[in-house]
This record gives structure tokens, C-alpha cells and sequence, in this order.
């Protein structure tokens, strides 16, 4: 599984209120979501990102409360996953349970630049920055976890192992 992108970059404790703001909580409608993630970081967010790219944050990104609301934006926008040097526990959860990738490397995440092109190889954890030609290692994802975010989700997988 690879992945590849226009990184934007936002910095230290992103909260999940930053990601989706509370006052768009009262739907899970990923269209309706979309529009709104990362507004309050960036208000040209949800106009600027395309299909594919990728978020490079700081630490801590996704810290604050436990809403499945914030990957659910994310991927809905587009982005295909994230990168930090850390995540907030509930926060990883939620992002593999809602089929969104995410990648801890301090390296990446404090070398890569905003508008940097990206290309992450899941299998082996390969962060290569096209753009400057430098490479940085996270960790793999397992491939039982890459299942999960091939078939869209903790729900999706379920379902179509039979589960549900």
C-alpha cells in the first residue's frame, strides 16, 4: 500500500476540535464534514486539499476528546494520511477504525516542508520527500491493520469478513 501527496503542514497538540470544530458535530455525514476540516487551523484548508495528500503535523496531533468525527473528516477530504511524530492514543484508534493511515516519525514530520511532495510506502514504512530527495523510516503498518484501511474501516472489514 502506497501512498503519495502534497504535504500541508500544522504544527504541535492539534486537538480534535481543531480537525472538526464541536460546532459541526451534530452529523457524521462525511460530505457535510469534509467542508469544514481543519477550518479553524487553516479556513483555505478544505478548498486546497486534493485527493491524495497528506497531513504533516507535530506532536500530539488528534489530542483532546475522543470524536470519530475528526479522521472521518480528514479522509473525507481527501487526505490520504498523516504523518507526526506522535498521536493522541484514542486518536490512533479511531483513525485505523475509520480506515485513515497515519505514521509516527519525528524526522518526517519536523524535515518535510508544506507543499513537499511525499510518498509513503506502508509496507516497509518509507517516507521518501520527492521534493528534497530525503528519506525518513516510521514504522509499518501490519498488514492485518492495512487490511482494515483497504476495506475502508474497522465497520467496512466486519462486513465483509462476514461479521455483520
Amino acid at each position: 500500500m502506497n501512498f503519495k501527496g502534497r504535504a500541508f503542514k500544522f504544527g504541535n497538540d492539534v486537538d480534535t476540535d481543531a480537525i472538526i470544530p464541536a460546532r459541526y458535530l451534530s452529523t457524521s455525514d462525511p460530505e457535510v464534514l469534509k467542508k469544514h476540516c481543519m477550518e479553524d487551523a487553516d479556513p483555505e484548508f478544505p478548498n486546497k486539499v486534493k485527493k491524495g495528500d497528506i497531513i504533516v503535523a507535530g506532536k500530539n496531533f488528534g489530542c483532546g476528546s475522543s470524536r470519530e468525527h475528526a479522521p472521518i473528516a480528514i479522509k473525507a477530504c481527501g487526505v490520504s494520511c498523516v504523518i507526526a511524530p506522535s498521536f493522541a492514543r484514542i486518536f490512533f484508534r479511531n483513525s485505523f477504525n475509520m480506515g485513515l493511515p497515519i505514521f509516527e516519525s519525528d524526522e518526517a514530520s519536523a524535515a518535510i516542508a508544506e507543499g513537499d511532495t511525499v510518498e509513503i510506502n506502508a509496507d516497509s514504512g518509507l517516507i521518501k520527500d520527492l521534493t528534497t530527495g530525503r528519506q525518513f523510516q516510521a514504522r509499518p503498518i501490519p498488514s492485518f491493520m492495512q487490511e482494515l484501511i483497504a476495506d475502508g474501516g474497522l465497520m467496512e472489514h466486519i462486513r465483509k469478513s462476514g461479521g455483520i
